[in-house]
């Protein structure tokens, strides 16, 4: 089955590394021309010269999420750029970890209001057929003891996924959502785990009954159905990408 994103312009917040380069990758391999944003300019461009002559035109820009008018710029600049957005990825995270003040700070300044924001900027350009993909997380979906800003903002994102589909479906916008499970790639928390704390990164492995952590691209096929007209009929959904690491 080859889903075609030709002529489709998409809209990645996040997306240097891991998840939302896979996502960013996916979409331009079916043609769709692509932006991406980062914190960090070494990062960003090495995924800028990853996307080049996959599909369509490709921006990046350099963007703290955490800064509302950052997003703002980022999201116009993209649309001009691109020539319009049909599709918007809310992928970045601040992973807020610990149980005080700076962790439900990078939680929410990021995985939500960076989402609240990006969604808001994109909104003037989404036209009907468009769609918006929040990226979650299975912590949203159950208790997350290790992690408790991140677990409560991702089950925030899985709310306000409904809440939006309900509102935008009267002008033909669909609103998913994807809760990956544990996914690992180079420098992302699961690689530094399996590097510096074996024990933990086994007992995941473990829990899992794929008996695997999940791949990126994994999940960027998910965001690429769910944008595509072969999921046009659906809307308000939380898809987990887990390896059934939530039935264990």
């Amino acid at each position: 089955m080859k889903i075609s994103m030709e002529g489709r312009r998409v809209v990645v917040a996040g997306g240097s590394r891991g998840i939302g380069l896979a996502i960013a990758k996916a979409f331009a391999d079916a043609g769709a021309s692509v932006a991406i944003c980062a914190r960090g300019e070494s990062g960003l461009r090495d995924a800028e010269r990853e996307l080049q002559g996959r599909g369509g035109a490709v921006h990046a820009a350099v963007c703290d999420l955490a800064d509302r008018a950052a997003v703002a710029h980022y999201v116009g600049e993209a649309a001009r750029v691109l020539g319009g957005i049909e599709v918007l990825v809310n992928n970045a995270s601040g992973f807020g970890r610990t149980d005080d003040e700076t962790g439900w700070a990078a939680s929410i300044d990021i995985d939500l209001m960076a989402t609240v924001r990006a969604s808001q900027a994109a909104l003037p350009h989404l036209q009907r057929g468009a769609s918006i993909i929040h990226i979650s997380s299975i912590s949203g979906l159950q208790p997350s003891v290790r992690t408790p800003p991140y677990g409560a903002i991702k089950a925030a994102l899985i709310q306000y996924t409904t809440t939006q589909a309900l509102a935008l479906a009267p002008r033909g916008v669909r609103v998913n959502c994807i809760a990956p499970g544990s996914i690992e790639f180079p420098g992302g928390v699961w690689d530094e785990a399996r590097k510096n704390n074996p024990t933990l990164y086994q007992g995941i492995v473990q829990s899992i009954p794929s008996a695997r952590m999940g791949r990126p691209e994994e999940v960027a096929s998910v965001a690429l159905f769910l944008a595509s007209d072969m999921a046009s009929w659906v809307t308000g959904q939380t898809i987990a990408v887990d390896g059934g690491q939530m039935l264990s």
